[in-house]
């Protein structure tokens, strides 16, 4: 049984623990958290996948048991999966994985936007209520709203679906644009941009572009990528907050409380570091923030921007 859920009745039941109670791991899972970025998929299909490549270590089964078996900074409740591939029929290998498996609570597709046959197959995948959009690199949004071509993305909106994006630092400005032609569109940035997380000031140009696209309030903001941005030179991304602080700072202050979400990135992030440091590193970063902050970050944003599946 699916159903679609704005407040969760756990979300209620425990909103008298307190912060103290959020951040202890007890096994209670007194803190609901799913994790909205993570990928899954199985080299061993008889016809394989077009990513991730055989010469990678992320070559490799993976699958919602994979991830729940990693040790974990806290308990993850949940996961929305964003599919990688090309190909138009792992769209549904996915939902038949979500099927018989209430981890999964949401699935962000793959279909190019612009095609001829879009918006057929957008309606055959959206008929399932576990798909609950897509995701599309920058350059395709950019070269579309420059050329006003907005059907497509007009279409996933009227469906309720929303559209996740990812790209580079410039990513956050397209994204504004966008936002202002369709405020009925949730859209969601990727990985903060990409950018390149250093310990210098962060750019400009990408500083600005959050705070565009933070100005429409149909545009969420994962905090993921994180490792990614700061692993340099094959070396292990540094695993203290601080150091990754003033580019949080940048996207919390300017989407607030109300919407940035958690996402790991998994497996792609573990080429940057372990599933523990990622998740730590975004959650402790919310417990300075407050319960309330900590709760809508871990999911209750994520149910606004993807409407998400609450499974029983």
């Amino acid at each position: 049984m699916y159903r679609r859920s704005f407040i969760t009745s756990s979300a209620i039941g425990m909103a008298g623990l307190g912060l103290r109670g959020l951040a202890a791991d007890d096994g209670s899972k007194a803190l609901e958290i799913i994790d909205c970025h993570t990928h899954f998929y199985d080299p061993t299909r008889p016809q394989g996948v077009p990513w991730p490549g055989q010469d990678t270590k992320l070559y490799r089964t993976v699958l919602p048991e994979h991830l729940r078996a990693l040790k974990q900074f806290r308990t993850v409740t949940g996961t929305v999966i964003v599919e990688a591939s090309p190909w138009v029929e792992d769209n549904q290998w996915l939902l038949d994985l979500a099927k018989d498996d209430p981890f999964i609570v949401g699935i962000v597709g793959n279909l190019k936007l612009g095609e001829p046959d879009f918006t057929k197959l957008l309606k055959r995948f959206a008929s399932n209520p576990l798909f609950r959009g897509i995701r599309v690199n920058a350059g395709l949004v950019k070269q579309l709203v420059d050329k006003n071509e907005i059907a497509d993305f007009q279409k996933l909106a009227e469906l309720d679906l929303s559209l996740d994006v990812n790209g580079g630092p410039d990513t956050p400005a397209a994204l504004a644009r966008l936002a202002s032609k369709l405020p009925t569109l949730r859209i969601i940035l990727n990985h903060i941009g990409n950018v390149r997380i250093t310990k210098d000031t962060p750019i400009a140009d990408w500083q600005s572009g959050i705070a565009e696209a933070a100005n429409h309030p149909n545009v969420f903001a994962k905090i993921s990528g994180l490792v990614e941005g700061a692993a340099q030179d094959n070396q292990p991304a540094p695993q203290d907050l601080d150091f990754y602080r003033p580019y949080i700072n940048v996207v919390w202050q300017a989407f607030g409380d109300q919407r940035v979400i958690y996402g790991s990135n998994w497996p792609v992030s573990e080429r940057a570091a372990d599933y523990e440091t990622v998740q730590r590193l975004a959650l402790e970063y919310a417990f300075e923030r407050g319960e309330q902050a900590t709760r809508k970050f871990c999911s209750l944003n994520a149910m606004r921007a993807y409407q998400w599946v609450k499974r029983d």
